[in-house]
């Protein structure tokens, strides 16, 4: 069918445009075209096909993976031994952790790519998270949009009912009564026939509107018995409205907008959590994994990577639907009167001149209605002068004729206030703008999120390659348990001595060993309680350096030692020349 007029104040974005002119190859790859028919199965054959696209970039993916696999796991091997014999020069240019310089530099530039695809991934679920967020309010728009839209048919359909039943009330009740009451006045008795006669005519041009109810012929045949007065009509608000799911969850045969709003409500809500967990996922795999590398745990990067793993096909499923979706989406927004027009045609069977109406609501286009509400108000009109005739002329000769007459009158009163709101809402204003913000809602919203969301599946994608061929690099830069406990072990043997104390002892011993401090020509050892102490007559060490070794530490510019009262009068007692006064005047310095 061909396309309908375009829809006002609606036009397609430059991403539905471009995404519609994706080229369309089938399973054969031959070219198809780009409408949207989801219930064709060449048009689903497209999408598979753009969906596939995702799973090729997937075991390319795997592959990149697999090949740094096979380079850790294999080509290295020889590394192992190399690194064996060169064990000893590689110490020299250590850090004092265990590790060589080799693998300082390996384990540096392991931990700035993994930290560079833990930024990509961090940036691709802020992405993830604008997107989901788009989508949902685009989502949102279009479901409050079909509840207003149901709104509106509910109360056209409960204006139509509530007239039709008045009206056969008049009929059945008052209006049978005063012809009874008028047999003997011919005049008066037409009057009334006419009455019955403008409202049986009236009840058939309302049921004629086929935009209300499609073949529910128990609609108005319905009458009360009870004779009561009709009220008002006060449909439910959008919120308040209940919308009745069919069994099973199929389509009904009359298309109901509140069925799609509250099929489409529980759909989102179960996609937009799906990817708050994804998201939440990505985001504690790239924690954790800056976490394992900082604190260089293998435990915790094997957990890691287990989950990138999974991270990594998620991101590349969710990319296939995400593109499928697209594409099918972009295909709608280009021209959904086409669509709708035949998928509302299909399932309700309403005509085209009423969808074309209320679709495109131009204002050189007449309403489908018009003759039917001219002629309903007319026969109204009619029969409002046929009842004031009576009360002027039939009353003064049948007073027993007032109550029903009274009654005819409430309820023509009530039928020609529901027929001024039908008239009101069978306009196609209020739908055709309910119309539009739904494809605003979907076509602008909901498009630009699901393009986000497909750049997040792209990015995050590329970063969990990443990750998972760095991982098995910074596991291999890890200290081992062995390296750990020699560490550990040369640390033990002089807690006191920094690691780079230990480099320069091994540097200093290797250009050459200081002899000892008593081998000094010249250096005598000096009793510690003696009465003369030597003067401070520092030696030249054989490299130049002043040597300090046979001082006392008072002049060596060093605390003295603390002695206890049990190992000076134990030492004292040794010595040739105990005084204790002398031992006090040493004290007290």
């Amino acid at each position: 069918m061909a396309a309908m007029a375009t829809v006002p104040s609606y036009t397609p974005s430059l991403w539905v445009r471009l995404c519609h002119a994706l080229p369309r190859l089938d399973l054969t790859m031959q070219m198809r075209d780009n409408i949207f028919v989801p219930d064709s199965w060449e048009y689903q054959q497209t999408l598979l096909v753009l969906s596939s696209l995702s799973a090729i970039a997937l075991v390319l993916s795997l592959l990149v993976v697999l090949s740094f696999l096979i380079h850790y796991c294999c080509c290295h091997r020889g590394d192992r031994t190399e690194g064996s014999e060169e064990e000893e020069e590689d110490e020299d240019g250590s850090t004092g952790h265990g590790y060589s310089g080799r693998k300082g530099r390996g384990i540096c530039c392991v931990t700035w790519v993994s930290v560079a695809a833990v930024t990509l991934c961090c940036v691709a679920i802020g992405v993830g998270f604008y997107g989901n967020s788009e989508a949902n309010d685009g989502m949102y728009q279009l479901t409050s949009s079909l509840l207003t839209a149901n709104y509106t048919l509910a109360s056209i359909d409960l204006l139509v009912s509530d007239t039709i039943t008045g009206l056969q009330l008049s009929v059945s009740g008052p209006l049978s009564t005063m012809e009874e009451l008028f047999t003997g006045s011919k005049p008066f008795l037409v009057s009334t026939r006419n009455c019955r006669r403008l409202s049986e005519n009236v009840v058939s041009l309302l049921s004629s509107l086929s935009l209300v109810r499609s073949g529910d012929s128990g609609l108005w045949n319905s009458s009360n018995s009870s004779g009561a007065p009709m009220a008002a009509l006060t449909p439910a608000p959008p919120s308040m409205a209940p919308t009745t799911a069919p069994a099973g969850g199929a389509m009904p045969s009359p298309f109901s907008p509140g069925w799609a709003a509250t099929t489409l409500m529980v759909n989102e809500d179960y996609r937009w959590l799906s990817y708050v967990l994804l998201l939440l996922l990505d985001l504690i795999v790239c924690l954790f994994i800056l976490l394992g590398l900082a604190k260089q745990a293998r435990w915790l990067l094997i957990l890691m990577t287990v989950l990138a793993w999974l991270a990594l096909f998620l991101s590349w499923g969710s990319l296939g639907l995400e593109t499928a979706t697209v594409v099918a989406l972009s295909d709608f927004c280009t021209d959904p009167n086409t669509f709708v027009l035949n998928s509302t045609h299909f399932n309700s069977g309403t005509s085209s001149d009423v969808l074309d109406y209320y679709l495109t609501c131009s204002s050189r286009m007449s309403s489908p209605f018009q003759q039917i509400l001219t002629q309903s108000q007319r026969a109204l009109s009619n029969i409002h002068t046929h009842l004031s005739n009576l009360d002027r002329n039939a009353l003064p000769q049948f007073p027993k004729a007032e109550r029903s007459l009274r009654e005819v009158q409430q309820i023509l009163n009530s039928t020609e206030g529901n027929f001024h709101q039908l008239v009101a809402l069978l306009n196609c204003r209020g739908l055709s703008k309910d119309y539009v913000d739904s494809l605003k809602g979907l076509c602008y919203d909901g498009m630009e999120g699901l393009l986000y969301l497909s750049l997040y599946s792209f990015l995050s994608a590329l970063a969990f390659t990443a990750i998972l061929c760095s991982l098995p690099g910074a596991w291999r830069s890890f200290p081992s348990e062995n390296e750990e406990y020699e560490d550990s072990d040369s640390e033990s043997e002089d807690p006191f001595t920094s690691h780079q104390a230990r480099r320069q002892t091994t540097t200093g011993s290797q250009r050459g060993a200081l002899p000892p401090f008593y081998n000094y020509p010249g250096a005598g050892w000096t009793p510690p309680f003696s009465s003369a102490p030597p003067l401070p007559t520092p030696n030249v060490s054989s490299n130049g350096n002043p040597g300090y070794e046979s001082l006392p530490l008072t002049d060596r510019q060093s605390p003295p030692p603390s002695y206890s009262p049990s190992m000076l009068t134990g030492y004292g007692g040794n010595q040739s020349h105990p005084n204790p006064a002398h031992s006090r005047n040493l004290y007290s310095r």
